[in-house]
This record gives structure tokens, C-alpha cells and sequence, in this order.
């Protein structure tokens, strides 16, 4: 089960520009939490507390503000392009027993053989799951795999209770192969090996 992140807002009731400036000067950051067709709620939230808690992929948050709590996910994160300081938030209210599409960014682990190299060509999967069972990362294990291996959309191990949501079945995720430079240095290698062991004899000799 996903572990819920509680983070203590404001009710906001002003708006603009130069509010929004105001607020990061006091460390808050200018929030939005969307449910729907209701009303949206207009919060800020502590600075600090908040930018630490979005290192977490699909994290779950518990928001309380004024008189209400909401639970929610992150729908949309504006950073400033030169400061990289967090401008403003965009959440989506989310009821338990709902399920929603989210993606996942995708990591391997483990040794190809030889001198293959895994690489990732999905940076992200879209996936379907609980809100209570959202994934932060999805695994593929490319242990022991030979150059040429593809592990396809389809063929990714999911966790419990999370299914793909697309079409592209037959995408790779992941290539295993030996690149270019290691082929070259190995090729290279073998004539050098072959010049060589005449020179020994001729020594001996």
C-alpha cells in the first residue's frame, strides 16, 4: 500500500503575480487542488516540507487546509528554469478505491554477459493502479542476458494489482546489446593477440 504524505496548507485567497512572489519569499509555494467538476480549492503550502515530498514518484498526499482534508496526486509541478525552485502545483483530488493512469520511469538491475549493456528504451511506463497502490519506479532485471535480448511491454513484471494501460505491446523497454566500442576493441585485440604469439616462438627459438 502506498504511504500517504501529509502536508499542512492555507486556504489562499489571494491571487496573481505578485502575490504568487510574496509567497516564495515567505517559503510557501501558490497550490491548486482539482476534483472534478467541483470547485477547485486554492491553498499554499509550506516551501520546504513540499518540495522534499515531490522527490516521490506518484506519491499519494494527504492535504489538510482550513477546515478540510483531501487526499490527492500530483497532476502538474511548475519550476522556475533558472532557479529550479518550485512556482506552483496542480493536484487532482482522489477517492480510495479509485483507480487512475500514472507513469512510471523505468530502471534496471543486474549484469548482461559479457560485454552487453542494457539500455532503457522506455524512459517511462504508463500503468492503471489504486490510488492506494501507486508504483515509484518499475524494475526490469537483465541479469545474466545475452546481446540481442529485447524485453518487450508485454513481457515487463509488474507489481500486484497494476496492469499496463496502452497498445504498444510489442515495444522494446529494454535492449541488451554490445556496443560498437567494445566490439571494435575486441576485434583489434585478436590481430594484436596473433602478431604476438609468433614473436614469443621466434624468442624461444
Amino acid at each position: 500500500m502506498t504511504d500517504t504524505i501529509a502536508l499542512q496548507g492555507e486556504v489562499r485567497t489571494e491571487f496573481g503575480k505578485g502575490v504568487a512572489r510574496r509567497m516564495r519569499v515567505a517559503q510557501q509555494i501558490p497550490a491548486t487542488i482539482y476534483a472534478g467538476g467541483a470547485e477547485p480549492a486554492f491553498i499554499a503550502l509550506p516551501m520546504r516540507e513540499t518540495t522534499l515530498a515531490l522527490r516521490r514518484t506518484n506519491a499519494l498526499f494527504t492535504i489538510s487546509f482550513g477546515d478540510e482534508k483531501r487526499t490527492a496526486v500530483v497532476k502538474d509541478v511548475q519550476r522556475n528554469p533558472v532557479k529550479r525552485i518550485v512556482e506552483h502545483i496542480d493536484f487532482y483530488e482522489v477517492k480510495a478505491g479509485e483507480k487512475i493512469d500514472v507513469e512510471v520511469p523505468v530502471f534496471v538491475e543486474g549484469t548482461p554477459k559479457g560485454a552487453a549493456v542494457a539500455f532503457v528504451e522506455m524512459q517511462e511506463l504508463k500503468v492503471r493502479a489504486d490510488v492506494t497502490n501507486l508504483p515509484e519506479r518499475i524494475v526490469v532485471d537483465v541479469d545474466g542476458m545475452v546481446d540481442g535480448t529485447k524485453i518487450l511491454v508485454k513481457d515487463v513484471k509488474l507489481p500486484e494489482g497494476v496492469e499496463l494501460d496502452g497498445d504498444a505491446m510489442e515495444e522494446p523497454v529494454v535492449s541488451v546489446v554490445v556496443p560498437e566500442d567494445a566490439t571494435e576493441s575486441t576485434a583489434a585485440a585478436e590481430p594484436a593477440a596473433e602478431e604476438a604469439a609468433p614473436a614469443a616462438e621466434a624468442d624461444a627459438e
